[in-house]
């Protein structure tokens, strides 16, 4: 191959900008061109195209965000859009296609390599819920972020004896939840994967304050409860000063951490090194620590298993449960 692009789609994730570079950089380094595709699919649709060069690299590692810009674009999953995106990129002459995204990303990467576009996927989502592979870049740098404002917000829930729900992101996947509840020492953590009880949150959270505990800390994935709705009717129920903070995109944007930052540095460098070597139409991720291709229908096989173990040990060292709670959830 001697004309490659990169783009990224869905939502955004620290260390997606990590990845380009990488790709860039590797592009380069194994003489091949690389042209950028802003805003995902659509761009593709609109033939919003740009050649990169080494100078496009440099400074981004450290931004949030995405430098190529993204969106979501529902009209591409309609066949007629993808035979017309595979005919845009032969025009072009570009003969593989890197992609950076979620799940959605991942079907349009398959649609393109099924027309005869040979493509790769780095796993690019901050809810790190895709399967065929144990991290996605922008998942640590979310939790951080968790962890960072839960810090604060527990200072002044202590101040004036509050309890604090803290919405975070996971419309299905309570990774972001789980990751950082345990973190930042949470006492109750909230995930669509466990059904809960409001009641038996709400009589805990009256035990607890009996006991002498001054601020409890829920971390609540908006999947699991919607956190205003939970807060006023917890305050009703208790008769407990009840603050709610929903983070929203506190949690996408920002400067990457060193985990995401690296991972998007290897998973760009193998990316590039795969569509040249012939391994395509796979998803470029991790394994217990190792990078590995895996084809997409491989991937798709290999379902992102909730971490029952952790959540169990979350309830262990947050506020005390009763048994029959943890029995229920099924851990």
């Amino acid at each position: 191959m001697k004309k490659i692009a990169v783009l990224t789609s869905g939502g955004d994730a620290p260390g997606m900008n990590a990845a380009i570079r990488s790709v860039i950089r590797m592009a380069g380094f194994l003489h091949c061109e690389i042209v950028g595709i802003h805003r995902g699919y659509s761009g593709l649709l609109e033939e919003d195209f740009r050649l990169l060069t080494n100078r496009d690299a440099g400074g981004i590692v450290l931004r949030g965000g995405t430098m190529l810009k993204t969106a979501r674009c529902p009209a591409f999953f309609d066949e007629d859009n993808q035979k017309k995106g595979a005919r845009i990129l032969k025009n072009h002459g570009i003969e593989g296609l890197v992609v950076i995204g979620g799940d959605g990303s991942v079907q349009g990467a398959a649609a393109l390599s099924s027309l005869g576009i040979p493509t790769v996927t780095i796993p690019g989502t901050i809810d790190n819920d895709m399967h065929g592979t144990d991290e996605t870049i922008g998942h640590d740098t979310a939790v951080n972020a968790v962890v960072g404002a839960v810090s604060r917000i527990r200072d002044t829930a202590s101040a004036h004896d509050r309890a604090a729900i803290i919405e975070v992101m996971g419309r299905f996947a309570g990774n972001i939840a789980l990751d950082a509840g345990i973190a930042c020492g949470a006492e109750y953590i909230l995930v669509p994967e466990v059904p809960f009880s409001r009641e038996k949150l709400a009589r805990s959270l009256i035990g607890q304050m009996k006991e002498g505990r001054t601020n409890s800390i829920i971390i609540c994935a908006e999947g699991a409860d919607d956190g205003r709705a939970l807060g006023d009717w917890l305050k009703e129920r208790t008769n407990i000063d009840i603050c709610t903070t929903i983070l929203g995109f506190i949690q996408r944007g920002g400067r990457p951490s060193a985990r995401d930052s690296i991972l998007g540095s290897l998973l760009g460098a193998a990316a590039v090194k795969a569509l040249l070597d012939g391994q395509i139409t796979s998803l470029i991720g991790m394994n217990k620590g190792e990078i590995r291709i895996l084809p997409y229908s491989e991937a798709a096989k290999e379902k992102k298993i909730f971490k029952k173990g952790l959540y169990t040990l979350a309830g262990i060292l947050g506020a005390a449960q009763e048994d029959e709670d943890i029995a229920e959830s099924g851990l």
